[in-house]
């Protein structure tokens, strides 16, 4: 070939198979379309995929298509000016393509993917030898009469993705010699009956067209083995199809056929059957003849039943039934050993029979979201399980040696309301199941019925007070000459933070509570959701004295928001303090006002849920065609996939609503009586096993006897233990090496003490003293710059010990008495540099926590936990390198205070004022309509440290880089009650070098998705605005559905309508990244997530 042709039309010998068309049937579902070819597993994907099975559905023809093509001479054309695999379909001009010559022995040519209206002049006569062609992903909207030409010889045509709405009868009865045929995704109404004349034909693909019915031609087509006619217009099976006795391989999802004919029985030979959403409630009787099939697509119907004669089918392999209605568990099924995969998701089962342990060959089996109480213990010999997926369910207690399902990769046990083994064990996987489990069987069990209690409210609202009289049997100001210790009237206890008490609340039968006061004051914000857990009892408090009905949102509202995002389905008990200040028919209204506007905020969330939810089953009852038709229409371009996770998340926040207690229970703490009635009330709460069933729950002896060791002299004094500490006292109570780490695991996730196995830097260490932990996060949350102050210069009255000892310090030598002011004006610039910027260098934080730690090991280890939580960030050092002698500087982001700061630039010497605007902009937009969660952004700060450099921290904004790309993320509070919070993530670059901006800002996206799995019960959208309108200035800009950032680009489109002006259109590299975000990042765990129990 001469180069004035190579100018003309760039081509490319390829001496590799091309895919077969027909095995790409995953185009579509890598846009969203329901699953079925391109994974196995409806609906979730999995992080162990290199762990399980290959896909095997319709992998026959794909195969069968490689191998035909082995051998064949391969041609690939772009049109002039492009390159293979560019998206033209949206260009305005239709590109030129010139055929190269001396291609008469070509046999497979590829024109796809180049926006063509017509193919090349001369093709027909130019390709003489030509067996395949691939002309998907173009323009056409006739079958080019080109074609015809090449019917005596072609055996594969492949005109997917195009606009053709009429087939013309001529071209198609010329094409005797085919083999293969895709027509899918056009806009197809009807088929020729010439179809009925292509009598070679084995394969046809006419799915995602409009067709109400197909030919009666289509009846003679004996050699056909495959048919997919999925999403379309079918109101009935075609009858067609059942005298293709040939036939293999049958879909005919998506078409409201509402039954199956009786006669289904004469597709004897079908082996691959899609049913899925055709709205069928039963099933015939002749469907249970069809003896050959082996995979079996019955999902999203209204089955109740199937029938008896379904266990005939011998040879099935893959089930899915899936979203049906069925309310008990198929006894058909259980004759089928060879049965390999079942999903039985979203149904309203109950219970699994015993029987179910005759599937032995089972690999595969998902549950999930029914209503099952209880496992048989039956199913432990389902040793060949590789995944079992049981989450959404009533399950509390696994079957013993559940162990023995070794093989269990994919394991989903969450949202059950699991005892035995705890749910913190489950939810570490089955090794650790295993592990707890011979434990159990190994030593005494033991039960310790403890709750855990929160005080929460308002600042001032009495929680310290009522925490007294509640703990230490008192009351202030005896009325009533009981038998209790009488106090005089005095000023209220002043909190000194978040303080935690032992309450032995009924010594008999030795009930304890550990109650957690939690300060008021906001400054704590920050550190209060890591005391959030399941399984305890809040006690939201409210003083009855300064309440008002405005005050509602401030006082009760927003903690009841944040306890919900927190802790789903809490149990919440509602006190009012103060009571003794309000006269009688005061006391009842406020009590009766907090009571209504409770339930009227719970209306107005559950009403607001359930139309978000009822948008989604709209938008799902649309296909993914015609959700992508139109930029206008309600989740545009979202799978149904990701819509029937959006589906789920509401139904979860709407089934999982926050348990309140009522009536509002009023107390004064100088009366015995109320106080006794409020002892009353919340042992009762306590002791209502379906209310806390994990109160009486039973351990291993060895674990209690491990957690007790670790609080005796002489280790309770320490603040930490080395691991090794630890495993000698594991030793002690009997615990090996291997059986400790189970152990540790669960103490830490019941919040009992914190072991990060998972962290480089903390995992040798195991932080037993929790209270002393506390001590020391309460000194960097008050906010008093006075007392700051003290406590540094408290501190440097001991330095001169340190220097005795051979410590150095830069605050190192005792202060001579003319150096007692210079010291304290030095650290009150410090104090005032915290409070203001939440800088510190690390020998000043030394000082602040003098009575707390001692050795300056306790100090670096005290610092990579607060980082770990998420509170504070070295500054000036690099990830992983040494500071090389400067002194070390720590930023607490919940301490700034003004808008974009610089105080960095005298440490780091940067300065990112000037950052210039280029032509396009990438935003990411998080919005937070019920509540943002306390502190959000301090924390995100954090978390982002290790992906950007020079950056420059505010209050409310954040500049940075990432490499040399500017990010910047802002927060934005909500100016009224209809407005929601947000928070965004931003970056710009120009068009051609937009990867760029979608890699800076891709990590940081993934890490806030990671620290919003604390919030579970939080309802919040993300969208990506619309760089266009961005650029205009838009106040309003237009949102794109957060949801395509999940999924890949669409194959074809290059630029999508932007409906705030239906004229403009923004290039796809604006709205969806080049690779697919992470939803639901499992390998990353956060403090928040794994420790919310503390």
């Amino acid at each position: 070939m001469g180069g004035q042709e190579r100018e003309k039309g760039e081509v490319t010998f390829q001496r590799t198979v091309l895919l077969a068309q027909w095995g790409q049937k995953a185009d579509y579902w890598a846009q969203g379309g329901t699953q079925r070819r391109g994974s196995r597993r409806p609906e979730t994907t999995s992080h162990n995929n290199g762990n399980l099975k290959t896909v095997r559905l319709w992998r026959d023809a794909a195969l069968r298509a490689r191998k035909l093509r082995s051998n064949l001479r391969q041609l690939t054309l772009s049109a002039a000016g492009g390159c293979p695999g560019t998206d033209q379909l949206d260009s305005p001009d239709a590109p030129q393509l010139v055929l190269p010559a001396n291609i008469g022995d070509i046999e497979v040519l590829n024109l796809g993917n180049n926006g063509l209206e017509e193919v090349p002049d001369g093709l027909g006569s130019a390709l003489g030898s030509l067996r395949v062609l691939v002309l998907r992903r173009n323009r056409f909207a006739r079958l080019p009469p080109a074609v015809a030409e090449l019917g005596h010889h072609l055996t594969e045509l492949d005109v997917s993705h195009n606009r053709l709405s009429v087939l013309s009868a001529e071209v198609v009865s010329a094409l005797r010699e085919l083999r293969k045929l895709n027509l899918s995704h056009n806009q197809l109404p009807a088929l020729p009956a010439q179809l009925g004349a292509l009598i070679h034909l084995e394969e046809l693909d006419v799915s995602f067209n409009r067709l109400a019915h197909l030919p009666d031609s289509l009846s003679c087509l004996s050699r056909l083995r495959a048919v997919d006619v999925d999403h379309n217009q079918l109101t009935a099976f075609p009858w067609q199809l059942l005298q293709l006795a040939a036939l293999e391989e049958l879909d005919v999802s998506s078409n409201r056929l509402r039954g199956l004919p009786e006669d289904i029985s004469a597709l004897r030979a079908l082996k691959i059957l899609w049913l899925s959403g055709t709205e069928l409630g039963t099933l015939p009787s002749g469907f249970c003849e069809l003896a050959s099939l082996e995979s079996l697509m019955l999902d999203n119907n209204g089955l109740q039943a199937l029938p008896a004669q379904f266990s005939r089918l011998q040879r099935l392999k893959m089930l899915n039934l899936s979203s049906n209605l069925l309310q008990e568990f198929p006894a058909a099924l259980l004759p089928l050993a060879g049965l390999e995969e079942l999903y039985l998701s979203r149904n309203q089962l109950t219970s699994v029979p015993s029987l179910i342990s005759g599937l032995g060959r089972l690999l595969t089996l998902w549950l999930d979201n029914n209503r099952i109480r209880y496992l048989p213990d039956s199913i432990v010999e389902l040793t060949g399980l590789e995944e079992l997926v049981l989450q959404g369910n009533q399950i509390a207690v696994l079957p013993d040696n559940f162990g023995q399902l070794s093989r269990v990769g994919l394991w989903k046990i969450k949202d059950n309301p699991l005892i035995q083994p705890p749910y913190e064990v489950c939810m570490k996987g089955i090794p650790y199941i295993a592990a707890y489990q011979k434990e159990l069987a190994h030593s005494q069990p033991a039960v310790q019925p403890r709750l855990k209690l929160l005080l929460m409210g308002y600042k001032a609202a009495g929680k310290t007070l009522l925490r007294h009289c509640l703990t230490e049997d008192r009351v202030e100001g005896n009325q009533g000459g009981e038998d209790k210790k009488s106090h005089p009237p005095s000023p209220p206890p002043v909190s000194k933070g978040i303080e935690v008490t032992s309450w032995t609340a009924d010594a008999s039968r030795g009930l304890r509570f550990i109650v957690y006061d939690l300060a008021g004051d906001d400054s704590y914000e920050v550190i209060q959701p890591f005391f959030l857990s399941p399984g305890a009892l809040y006690v939201l408090v409210v003083n009855l004295a300064t309440y008002e009905p405005l005050r509602f949102p401030t006082t009760v509202g927003s903690f009841l928001h944040r306890v919900g995002a927190r802790v789903p389905h809490a149990v919440v008990c509602i006190v009012g303090t103060h009571a003794d200040l309000c006269g009688e028919q005061e006391l009842e209204e406020k009590c009766l006002d907090i009571h209504r506007q409770i339930a009227l905020q719970e209306k107005h969330d559950a009403e607001g849920l359930s139309h978000l939810a009822q948008v989604v089953d709209e938008a799902l009852a649309r296909d993914f065609e015609l959700r992508s038709a139109s930029p206008h229409a309600a989740y545009y371009g979202v799978s149904d996939k990701n819509l029937r996770r959006r589906k789920a998340h509401f139904q979860y926040l709407l089934n999982h609503r926050l348990q309140i207690l009522s009536p509002v229970l009023p107390v004064s703490c100088r009366d015995p009586r109320q106080l006794q009635r409020l002892r009353d009330k919340l042992l009762s709460v306590a002791e209502h096993r379906e209310i806390f069933p994990n109160l009486h729950r039973v351990l291993p002896r060895s674990w209690q006897v491990l957690e007790e060791l670790h609080f005796q002299p002489p280790q309770a004094q320490r603040l930490w233990l080395s691991w090794w500490d630890s495993a000698r006292l594991g030793l002690q109570a009997g615990l090996t090496e291997d059986r400790l780490q189970s152990a540790l695991s669960y103490l830490h996730e019941s919040g009992k003490l914190l072991y990060f196995e998972d962290s480089p830097a903390l995992k040798e260490h195991v932080f037993h003293n929790l209270s002393r932990l506390i001590d020391i996060l309460n000194v960097f949350f008050q906010r008093d710059p006075s007392l700051l102050l003290h406590k540094l210069l408290l501190g440097t009255s001991g330095e001169g010990e340190a220097e005795s000892r051979g410590e150095s310090s830069p605050l190192m030598a005792p202060p001579a008495p003319s150096q007692d002011a210079l010291r304290a004006t030095q650290l009150h610039h410090y104090v005032e540099g915290f409070l203001l910027h939440g800088l510190l260098p690390a020998h000043v934080i030394r000082l602040l926590l003098k009575p707390h730690i001692q050795a300056q090991q306790d100090l670096q280890l005290l610092l990579e936990l607060l980082e770990k939580m998420g509170l504070c960030y070295c500054l000036n050092k690099a990830k992983g390198k040494p500071l090389n002698g400067s002194t070390a500087w720590y930023k607490f982001p919940c301490y700034v205070q003004n808008e974009v700061p610089h105080a960095e630039a005298w440490i780091n010497g940067t300065n990112l004022a000037g950052q210039s605007f280029v032509a396009e902009q990438l935003q990411i937009e998080y919005s937070f309509p019920f509540t943002f969660p306390p502190s959000l952004f301090a924390r995100y700060s954090v978390q982002i440290n290790s992906h950007v450099v020079h950056r420059s921290d505010g209050k409310l904004q954040i500049f940075a880089y990432r490499g040399k790309v500017p990010v910047v993320v802002s927060y934005r509070p909500a100016k009224g009650v209809l407005q929601p919070d947000t928070l965004s993530i931003a970056s710009h670059a120009s068009l051609p070098n937009i990867w760029t901006a979608w890699q800076a800002i891709t990590p940081l996206v993934e890490e806030l998705n990671v620290l919003l799995q604390e919030w579970p019960g939080l309802h919040y959208t993300v969208h990506i605005l619309c760089s266009k309108c961005l650029k205009r200035g838009s106040p309003n800009p237009h949102a794109f559905p957060g949801e395509l950032l999940s999924q890949p680009r669409p194959e074809g489109v290059a630029e999508i309508i932007c409906p705030k002006n239906g004229s403009e259109r923004v290039n796809v590299a604006l709205v969806y990244p080049p690779t697919p975000t992470v939803i639901s990042p499992c390998s990353k765990k956060n403090v928040g997530e794994k420790h919310r129990n503390q």
